[in-house]
């Protein structure tokens, strides 16, 4: 009897300790709305095992275009938001969704096409004067058309044109609804001029000659922003794991870790936390 007593005495011992482990397991995770193109870029894949290392806290990414990811943690489906749309930000916040937004890293979009250069682009700095070029010579257009941050970037271009990009939606301006990395695909496969993040030019694979026409406009600059999500919306979010994800990507650690991140020997992201 002392021997059974003993075994059922540590069996309650091992099953408390493996509930306990499994709720702190739970507890010692985030689940962060982001970008395709933080997540295609591969920069995730470096950093995010480095604060899982510093911290044991895990993280899950669902990455996709700004407006859904900013949806999805509209509806307390994310702990930390991080995308690259700042009115779209900003809004959140106004709206009682996240109490503070942190700039993070920004890069830069850059003019993606042909070699052939159907529309005499090549070595222009002025985006606008490019885009309106495209649209007076109907030149093929790939719009992402997934209101991500790239598409509201884009169409915010487009309005500096005074061309009508709706009216052309199917004719020259083909809108695919998808990822950056589909949509570039699209667009090598239609010989279409189509606006890209660097950090996923960078490191997509299949160029297919396709070469970048114009950079350097300072319209073409792309800020990333972190937030935590509102436990005052959404109690059940993480907050104390968000708070600590977002304390070290602002960290010496972690703006170390996304300027150390390199593809073809460049840099893809470029730490501005203050």
């Amino acid at each position: 009897m002392h021997t059974l007593g003993a075994l059922l005495l540590r069996w309650v011992v091992v099953m408390a300790l493996g509930i306990t482990a499994c709720a702190n397991g739970a507890a010692q995770s985030l689940l962060i709305q982001s970008t395709t193109s933080t997540q295609n870029s591969g920069l995730f894949d470096v950093i995010l095992p480095q604060f899982t290392q510093a911290t044991g806290i895990g993280v899950k990414v669902v990455a996709v275009g700004t407006g859904q990811a900013i949806r999805n943690a509209r509806n307390g489906d994310a702990d930390v938001l991080l995308v690259h749309a700042k009115s779209a930000e900003q809004k959140f916040i106004a709206d009682g969704f996240a109490e503070r937004r942190y700039d993070l890293m920004y890069n830069d979009f850059v003019l993606l096409g042909p070699p052939t250069d159907p529309a005499t682009l090549h070595g222009g700095k002025d985006i606008v004067a490019a885009l309106r070029k495209i649209g007076q010579q109907k030149a093929i257009f790939a719009s992402r058309g997934d209101d991500s941050g790239t598409h509201k970037k884009e169409l915010g271009l487009w309005q500096e044109t005074a061309i009508d990009v709706v009216s052309a939606s199917g004719q020259w301006y083909r809108e695919t609804g998808s990822g950056m990395g589909a949509t570039l695909n699209l667009a090598i496969g239609m010989g279409a001029y189509v606006l890209a993040d660097r950090a996923t030019w960078i490191a997509f694979g299949n160029k297919a000659g396709f070469i970048i026409h114009v950079e350097g406009d300072p319209k073409l600059f792309n800020q990333y922003g972190v937030m935590a999500v509102s436990a005052n919306k959404h109690p059940h979010v993480k907050a104390r794991a968000a708070a600590q994800f977002i304390q070290w990507l602002r960290s010496p650690s972690g703006q170390s870790a996304i300027a150390a991140y390199k593809r073809a020997g460049q840099q893809l992201f470029f730490p501005n936390s203050k």
